[in-house]
């Protein structure tokens, strides 16, 4: 075979792509069907996370696209078949209601409408594993179902959808239409409208769910399910067992992560476009953004010998997932004040730090001067040292910044189930549970950038602000400890504090995310009458 023959069998055997629809019909399809991400994707074979780059932007290529573009279409052609059913018994209830004449038809209990007030502890509690409470709106121009496709009149946690099972299903034929809430009707003495459902409960374990797409586990449930389920393949082999764990860390977490994602305000893009300084210059090289790491140590201690003590700060890039994170992707700017509504890299020139003798500079140890891109936690850092309450330095300038729209509490959820999992497994001496977390979050971070080993998020600006914000919250330590009257001594990395003095009355020690333990004592300085005896 010639070379042309090789390349013409090569490009016979590459057929057209499937085509897929626009990414936000993928979505509806998928919510209208009432099925999850994990349902989806577990049929697919992807993670949760894929799948919602798919419906974020992204598209899949080879067998898996053909699979995804199959399963789009099958549920396009079933959810259009169910929606000219409804639609031919709504026509046929419509008919056989205006042919019933109106004293015909008594309002009983089961027919007479119901009125339930926004205020109702139902609607307006968090009872149902939603993020903030305020779940329930109301809607000015009625907008399709995601449960029955029908138009309704409120968006329930952020999709629309009725409120009572009854409304969320096509009228039993026959069945008379319930009239607007506050329309007075010919019975209306007889049977008043109702403000309180006492059968609310029943009604709803026998209508569609509020959240049907969401599945019944829990994130504490995966962590727990998986350590139990690793201790018995090894036959309780702690060592085995905790090598495993560690290895699965990676995707175990952003299994996890999804899970705690049910219910959210804000959908997660996994893949968004990035700017040319967040992208490495070289395969092994590094990008443009600056974390600001500490790594001081002072030069000059206070006359005397001093017992230095070394605290380990617990938990620091767990602590870190609780910053401002971009949601969706960068916009570019120029000249502009700090937005704190917005969080992402920011180019400035930093100010001058006149406390080297004291305290860290808190942009770490950087020798070229001029600007530098740094992310968020710096900025906001150095923005709070300039303010009127700490006045130690000038306001950085800002000359241009990568940023969108953020929230303080994206990863909240995820750190919180984590950090309860380490607090169980601290209390009850269970090191395998406790190895396996901190894999799991620390890993987690330092594989959202440009990463192998996650190919699921590809979120390098999260991860240059989660390790920063560590870096700042290392800092804000030092900063507290120098303002109790401690001299520090040394500051390094996430977690590593060097200070004199009686640290107890200033830092709680302990094993907790709020807490600290020593990890080392060493003496340090010289002795001033020895040192004077030296100089005569």
């Amino acid at each position: 075979m010639s070379d042309f023959d090789a390349i013409d069998s090569l490009l016979d055997a590459v057929g057209p792509q499937a085509e897929l629809p626009p990414c936000h019909v993928r979505r509806e399809l998928r919510e209208r069907a009432r099925l999850s991400k994990a349902q989806v994707a577990r049929a697919l074979g992807v993670s949760p996370s894929t799948l919602s780059g798919w419906e974020s932007g992204r598209d899949p290529a080879g067998e898996i696209r053909t699979k995804y573009a199959y399963l789009l279409d099958g549920l396009n052609a079933k959810l259009a078949t169910e929606t000219e059913t409804e639609t031919e018994t709504e026509t046929e209830t419509e008919t056989e209601t205006e042919a019933a004449p109106a004293a015909e038809q008594p309002v009983t209990s089961d027919t007479a409408p119901t009125a339930t007030p926004l205020s109702s502890p139902d609607l307006g509690q968090d009872g149902d594993g939603n993020e903030d409470g305020d779940d329930v709106e109301l809607l000015v121009a009625p907008e399709p179902c995601v449960l029955c496709g029908r138009p309704a009149g409120q968006r329930v946690a952020g999709f629309a959808q009725h409120l009572t099972p009854a409304d969320c299903r096509p009228t039993a034929t026959g069945a008379p239409a319930a009239p607007p809430a506050g329309q007075p009707t010919a019975h209306t003495s007889k049977a008043p409208l109702r403000t309180t459902r006492p059968a609310r409960a029943t009604e709803r374990s026998k209508g569609p769910a509020r959240h049907a797409f969401q599945e019944s586990s829990g994130p504490v449930d995966l962590i727990r399910e998986a350590v139990q389920g690793a201790l018995a393949e090894h036959r309780g082999d702690v060592d085995a067992t905790t090598a495993a764990l560690v290895k699965r860390a990676i995707p175990d977490a952003m299994r996890l992560l999804d899970e705690t994602r049910k219910g959210a305000r804000y959908d997660v893009i996994a893949h968004p476009w990035i700017p040319d300084i967040l992208k490495k210059q070289t395969a092994r090289g590094a990008d443009q953004i600056w974390e600001a790491r500490p790594k001081w140590t002072r030069h000059e201690l206070p006359p005397g010998r001093h017992q230095v003590t070394a605290l380990d700060i617990n938990g620091a890039y767990l602590s870190a997932l609780k910053t401002h994170l971009p949601l969706g992707q960068l916009e570019h700017s120029t000249g502009l004040a700090h937005d704190r509504r917005r969080a992402g890299v920011h180019l400035i020139t930093p100010p001058e730090w006149e406390h080297e003798a004291v305290l860290p500079n808190p942009i770490g140890q950087r020798d070229e001067p001029g600007p530098l891109w740094v992310t968020e936690p710096t900025l906001r850092l150095l923005l709070r040292l300039s303010g009127p309450k700490h006045q130690l330095c000038e306001p950085p300038q800002i000359h241009e910044s990568y940023t969108s729209g953020a929230t303080e509490n994206l990863l909240e959820k995820f750190r919180i189930a984590l950090k309860d999992a380490r607090d169980t497994a601290i209390e009850q001496g269970d090191t395998v549970t406790l190895q396996y977390v901190k894999a799991m979050y620390s890993k987690f971070v330092s594989t959202m950038g440009e990463s192998n080993y996650n190919r699921e998020l590809y979120r390098p600006d999260w991860m240059h602000l989660i390790r920063s914000q560590a870096f700042a919250n290392l800092w804000l330590k030092a900063l507290k400890a120098h303002d109790e009257g401690l001299a520090v001594v040394r500051a390094m990395g996430t977690d590593e504090l060097h200070v004199i003095g009686d640290w107890r009355r200033v830092f709680a020690e302990g094993r907790g995310v709020t807490e600290v333990k020593v990890k080392d004592t060493y003496t340090a300085g010289t002795d001033a009458a020895e040192h004077e005896g030296e100089e005569e």
